[in-house]
């Protein structure tokens, strides 16, 4: 471990982002394609109305992700900041609370959610035709929440303790046992969108046990004896404070959902959903290599701040906002250039395919700059600094979009609901700039008192 940090201190920082975010970017990508590949063996095997079905169930499945994520990067950023001050024994306790906190939130929801599932689709958008797909989807899929939730978490404890290529294969392992048990059940069984969930939980499942497994073994700096898991409130009130930030974003995205739907049955229909299903799970997985690179960007930034090395900090970001902004651009021309061609990945439906061409350019149309975004809030997170990251996170999805979601369809009908992503992105993009020019001073000072101190 000395030397694990030893060289996150004092390596070259592209090796180090390259190290760090490589295996996450994987990881992330491999993630994406739970829900990607649930779209696409159900829109080719069953119809546009099923991909609108899934879509109307997303929001569900982001409050499901959201739990492990909040547990998972509030417990990473201390650990990390505890291994980089060399505090070990904080960095194990953080684990333990972590595991309980996560597995008690993913049981309060799961239960009303089966209690109320009903009027949660109902309330989501589900119509007359979607609704019984959307509702046997759904039965299913929370029968997975503790399994899933818990391997987000446990992903971000092993990414914690310096071990990327680990939580990369828990979530490889999930995916691809996704992929093969997807036909599977879809077409093999014959259960539609039943078996699309059944595939999924299962995968989930095989991804709990391997990331158990890691934990019993050497491997792992996390001893989680029974008598560990004594819950430690002042710990568990820090976890959430600091990754409450991650939490709201999918919340808010779970709400942008909800009002998307809610807008696009108004101005549209059913298909209209199917074709916003199909935008955002693309976008979804163009945005994966993003957020693998911020969560290998938050390890270094966290055990740098960590070490007082503030001049690494600001090194590390210019460095990860530029293969951001490689990603997002090849992306961006990909999806400019034929839209049309990745939609029909996902159905053989004219109508859908050319519904959606224009709704897709419009979308991406800011996608090269996402990742300054996503950098700015990934950096908060990572020293610790709730306030910041939680306004950046939720500046783009609830603060700007909702109420863009709500005015601009006004005065440009459909089209409006479509541009509402777009704006929320350039006001975001502004904000975050001057929150980082701010923090970019506070380094410098920072340094200039370390080096005084240091005389």
């Amino acid at each position: 471990m000395e030397e694990q940090r030893r060289l996150i201190l004092n390596g070259d920082l592209r090796a180090l982002l390259f190290k760090f975010s490589t295996p996450a970017i994987i990881g992330m990508l491999v993630s994406a394609l739970y829900n990607m590949v649930d779209t696409l063996y159900v829109g080719q095997g069953i119809g546009p109305i099923a991909i609108a079905a899934l879509t109307i169930v997303m929001p569900v499945q982001l409050i499901m992700m959201a739990i492990g994520i909040m547990v998972g990067v509030g417990s990473a950023s201390i650990i990390s900041r505890a291994l980089g001050a060399n505090e070990k024994e904080r960095a194990l306790k953080t684990a333990s609370n972590a595991v309980v906190l996560d597995l008690v939130i993913s049981i309060i929801l799961m239960i009303p959610s089966y209690l109320f599932i009903d009027n949660i689709l109902y309330f989501f958008g589900a119509s007359p035709e979607t609704y019984q797909f959307a509702k046997d989807y759904m039965s299913i899929i929370l029968i997975g929440f503790i399994s899933f939730s818990f391997s987000i978490t446990a992903n971000n404890l092993i990414r914690a303790e310096g071990k990327p290529r680990a939580a990369m294969y828990s979530m490889l392992i999930g995916a691809v046992s996704n992929i093969i048990l997807d036909p599977v059940f879809i077409f093999g069984f014959k259960m539609g969108v039943k078996g699309a969930a059944i595939a999924t939980i299962i995968s989930q499942v095989i991804s709990a046990i391997y990331v158990i497994s890691f934990f019993a073994s050497s491997k792992s700096i996390y001893k989680l004896h029974p008598r560990s898991f004594k819950p430690d409130l002042k710990l568990s009130r820090e976890i959430l404070a600091i990754g409450f930030p991650s939490f709201a974003m999918q919340v808010a995205g779970s709400a942008v959902f909800l009002f998307f739907n809610r807008a696009i049955i108004k101005y549209g229909n059913d298909m209209h959903v199917a074709v916003m299903g199909i935008s955002l799970r693309i976008l979804n997985f163009i945005e994966m290599p993003i957020i693998g690179i911020a969560q290998g960007f938050s390890t270094l930034v966290s055990f740098n701040y960590g070490a007082r090395r503030y001049e690494r900090i600001t090194g590390v970001f210019k460095e990860a906002f530029l293969w951001t902004l490689v990603v997002a651009g090849l992306g961006f021309i990909l999806l400019m250039a034929i839209p049309g061609r990745i939609i029909n990945i996902f159905t053989r439906d004219i109508e859908l395919i050319q519904l959606g061409i224009l709704p897709m350019r419009i979308i991406v149309s800011l996608m090269p700059f996402i990742g300054f975004q996503i950098l700015g809030g990934s950096l908060f997170q990572a020293i610790g600094k709730t306030v910041p990251s939680l306004i950046i996170i939720l500046s783009r999805q609830l603060l700007l979009l909702i109420p863009a979601i709500i005015i601009l369809p006004i005065f440009f009908g459909l089209t409006g609901l479509w541009l509402s992503i777009p704006f929320a992105n350039l006001i975001s993009i502004i904000m975050t700039a001057a929150f980082l020019w701010w923090q970019s001073r506070e380094f410098k000072e920072m340094i200039k008192i370390r080096e005084l101190e240091s005389i």
